[in-house]
């Protein structure tokens, strides 16, 4: 199998010890860790933290978009941690952003705001991919010893339910219920009613139900599915441990790692918020008076979880999402070691599962894939510029170019685009699988036109150019395979700079075959190659070495 790149090598940084800020763009609150990483150990220490509770998930009632008011509070929150990050001389900041972002319609607006006013990239990630980063965050603070742990993380727009032992994550689930989206839904009384109560634990009841059953089947593959702990990370669980603790022991421990709250004490708090109003909720430990608007249905959600679990106790975990974004970005440059394995084997496993899924044919991906990327690497430098993440986006479009078969052959590349823009990749921004589904899109037929709508969602003019570029050198490659029985063993590119031409030297696996079908293909496709990079092109046959 052609293999991805090898990974990034460790970035020139201004010490042994880089400081890197994460920032977590969430529905309720803006979090951002600053660390010192220690690559020897290896692990990192936090510097900072800040958090501002902006609501970004306020939306407009009739078009489901942030609002103004929200996105201006984001904004300026997000200049306060930019600004405090460099005057801490961090060398890197990683900023992601999550349910509220990915579902508004107008959040991609949102994100260029803030690449113009604040000067900083923010990556928008699917649910699952927020799930697997949560994953790491627990990993760099628990040792799971081999057993399966259910992680749950009740955010503000949506609650991911993770199952794992320490290795890779056997399961990843983002469900649409949170505890400012539940909020806004269901509480309009203070004290709630009995009424919407109800209706509020029916609805979480419902929605993590199956969620819960997928874990559930998963789980009962473990060879010690009966000693599964649950592991609660973020404000809602911290917030009910720290109240519980307060109310047992007199104090609030510090920190709140290890703690654990129990089912039955969280019965009994869920039925004492519901019966309180927001100025007796704000007058309880640890709580601010916006986490107090919306700890009710943090809470429901949390003991409806915990009953489908059929788990008695929760235990805190202080570390989850931008310490998986700390230790996502370690990965991504060898400063760790492979007990958590690389970010490319993380990419790579989840495009390949894709492909199985849709029943690709996987010697001919892999085959097309290998072709690109000799095709890239040899006119790098010559014809484009683009760097090695680059080369993987087009690796995974590569491997999953015609997973439309599975949909039907007629428009199979409008196919690929939709199933793996839908198809939950691990390892990629949202950014990051548009592009790979905008390149498998346009490896057949026209060439990318700015009226589709796929090409119109691509993140500016870089990625547009790359999904030009990219796209056509990918169909090259899959005309090399046209038959689908690798013909071409090897291609040798040659580019002569005077006269624009660029050579393409074939050579047949078998000495027998001229590849005519192969040949053909090419000169179908190469017009656009040739218009994208100003180039003549030129097939020419070599001796087979069989």
């Amino acid at each position: 199998m052609q293999t991805l790149s090898a990974s990034p090598a460790p970035l020139a940084f201004r010490s042994s010890r880089p400081v890197v800020a994460a920032i977590d763009i969430g529905t309720n609150s803006i979090h951002m860790a600053i660390v010192q990483v220690d690559p020897s150990l290896p692990a990192f220490d936090i510097i900072s933290r800040e958090k501002s509770t902006v609501r970004l998930g306020e939306r407009d009632p009739k078009t489901g978009d942030l609002t103004e008011a929200a996105m201006d509070r984001a904004i300026a929150a997000l200049q306060r941690c930019y600004d405090l990050a460099l005057s801490l001389q961090v060398d890197e900041v990683i900023a992601v952003a999550t349910s509220a972002v990915r579902e508004a319609p107008n959040g991609r607006d949102f994100l260029r705001r803030v690449a113009r006013d604040v000067g900083m990239k923010v990556n928008a990630i699917a649910g699952p991919e927020e799930a697997r980063r949560i994953y790491l965050g627990v990993l760099s603070a628990m040792e799971l010893d081999g057993k399966p742990h259910a992680i749950i993380d009740i955010g503000g727009g949506s609650t991911e339910l993770i199952l794992g032992d320490g290795r890779e994550p056997l399961y990843l689930s983002s469900t649409k219920v949170g505890a400012v989206r539940l909020t806004t839904e269901f509480v309009r009384t203070d004290p709630i009613t009995d009424m919407d109560y109800e209706a509020l634990r029916a609805y979480a009841r419902g929605m993590l139900e199956r969620a819960v059953e997928e874990l559930h089947g998963e789980l009962v593959k473990h060879p010690l599915a009966d000693q599964l702990t649950l592991v609660g990370t973020s404000g809602t669980a911290e917030c009910l441990a720290a109240i519980h603790a307060a109310d047992t022991t007199g104090y609030v421990p510090s920190p709140l790692q290890g703690c654990e709250l129990p089912l039955a004490a969280l019965r009994e708090w869920v039925d004492r918020l519901r019966r309180m109003d927001i100025e007796e909720r704000s007058t309880l430990p640890e709580m601010s008076d916006r986490r107090a608007e919306i700890i009710l249905a943090g809470a429901v959600v949390l003991q409806e979880a915990m009953d489908l679990l059929g788990v008695d106790r929760l235990v805190v975990c202080e570390r989850s999402l931008r310490e998986g974004v700390i230790v996502d970005w370690m990965l991504q440059h060898q400063l760790i070691d492979d007990r958590l394995r690389f970010q490319s084997s993380v990419r790579e496993r989840s495009v390949l599962a894709l492909a199985k899924k849709y029943q690709v044919n996987l010697p001919s991906a892999e085959h097309v894939a290998a072709m690109a990327l000799t095709l890239f690497d040899q006119t790098q430098g010559l014809l484009h510029n683009w760097d090695d993440n680059s080369r993987e986006l087009l690796w995974a479009a590569a491997v999953l170019h015609q997973c439309g078969h599975h949909v039907g052959h007629d428009a199979h590349h409008k196919h690929a685009y939709y199933l793996i823009r839908h198809g939950q990749l691990l390892g990629y921004t949202e950014t990051e699988i548009e592009v790979i589904a905008n390149l498998a899109r346009y490896h057949r037929k026209s060439a990318p036109k700015k009226r589709h709508e796929g090409y119109q969602a691509l993140a500016g003019k870089r990625y547009r150019q790359m999904v030009d570029e990219l796209s056509a050198i990918l169909r090259l490659a899959a005309a090399l395979d046209r038959r689908q029985i690798q013909a071409v063993r090897r291609v040798q590119c040659q580019f002569r700079p005077p006269s624009r031409e660029f050579r393409l030297l074939l050579e047949p696996a078998d000495r027998h075959d001229d590849c005519a079908i192969e040949r053909w293909s090419l000169d179908c496709e190469c017009p656009i190659f040739e218009t994208q990079f100003s180039v003549d092109l030129v097939t020419i046959m070599e001796p087979s070495g069989c």
